[in-house]
């Protein structure tokens, strides 16, 4: 009887599985597996915009990095332009010290909503023709920041009082350009108007100041005339009765204010809170009196603080003083 012959290599019995084969259909469900996962892996922009991506993720991005983030593709580039049409809040200090034009007319270009602006970063080169157009599409401003912006106009200054009716808080400090017609536009416009920094308009006289408290000194809250040597005790006076509900006053460097208008204020205006005079060389101790002891914060120390602080400095510590009468 011959021996049974070995099966070769390219046969095997029915029903039989080889190692390699085995091996094979291992690889090939791996291989398809991975594809699989790879497949079916989710992607940041795979997630719903408007849903989950521009109320939970943007909102805390900062703006600058946001900016880096549209150079990644064009599907970024759409979601940063959605989120900044979005917007409720701008202020160009985010995006850095300094923006180029071309930039700020790029953020703004689809903004319809923002309720908050400021643009102090801008002030070398911000215009009426870059900010009239901003102010057109956002009606529903109630602040407004331009603090330095000395090459805008009355014309700026009228698009945004009549066209943003709701406008609570506005800064023009360091604005050269802001004269008595300006501001009585400002008055007549602004209803809803509550905090006004016109810090260093060296432009405005009491006559000015005098018509913006009769028109609008009942919602007033918040003001700063300081840097302005025009302003004197005939506009503040008229503040202190027309102004009711101011809390924050800023006279520094008034120097035309005295006295007289401290007082005023002191028997009018039962809200204030703050009240800055330093290098107001008519105002004395005695008129400030009554308002320390209603615990106004004042920025200049009483006559006996400073001998005291003065003395300290040079001999290095506090003596004994008996102020007993």
């Amino acid at each position: 009887m011959e021996p049974p012959m070995e099966q070769s290599g390219g046969e095997q019995e029915p029903g039989a599985v080889s190692r390699d084969s085995g091996v094979r259909q291992t690889d090939t469900h791996v291989t398809a597996s991975r594809g699989r996962q790879r497949r079916f892996t989710p992607r940041l922009l795979d997630l719903p915009w408007e849903d989950v991506l521009l109320p939970h993720v943007l909102t805390w991005v900062p703006l600058r990095q946001l900016l880096r983030l549209q150079r990644v593709s064009r599907a970024f580039r759409a979601l940063v332009q959605l989120h900044l049409a979005g917007l409720r809040r701008f202020d160009a200090a985010q995006v850095g010290p300094q923006i180029p034009r071309a930039a700020l007319a790029r953020l703004l270009r689809d903004a319809e909503g923002l309720q908050e602006l400021a643009l102090a970063p801008c002030h070398e080169w911000l215009s009426d023709e870059d900010l009239v157009p901003v102010l057109a599409r956002n009606p529903q401003l109630r602040s407004v920041a331009l603090a330095g912006c000395g090459q805008l106009s009355r014309r700026a200054l009228g698009a945004l009082t009549e066209g943003c009716p709701r406008l609570q808080r506005l800064s023009l400090a360091h604005c050269d350009w802001v004269d008595g017609l300006a501001l009585r536009g400002l008055a007549d416009r602004c209803p809803a108007l509550e905090e006004l920094d016109l810090t260093a308009c060296r432009q405005l006289k009491d006559e000015a100041i005098v018509y913006l408290a009769q028109r609008r000194g009942a919602g007033l809250r918040s003001l700063s005339l300081a840097v302005n040597a025009n302003v004197g005790d005939t506009a503040v006076q008229e503040l202190a009765r027309n102004c009711p509900q101011l809390e924050h006053l800023d006279l520094t460097g008034c120097l035309r204010v005295g006295s007289d208008g401290v007082r005023t204020l002191a028997e009018y205006c039962p809200a204030l809170r703050s009240l800055r005079v330093r290098h107001c060389h008519h105002v004395a101790e005695p008129s400030l009196s009554r308002l320390r002891k209603r615990g106004v914060d004042i920025d200049v120390e009483p006559p006996l603080h400073q001998a005291l602080v003065l003395l300290q400095d040079m001999a290095g510590f506090v003596p004994f003083v008996n102020l007993q009468v």
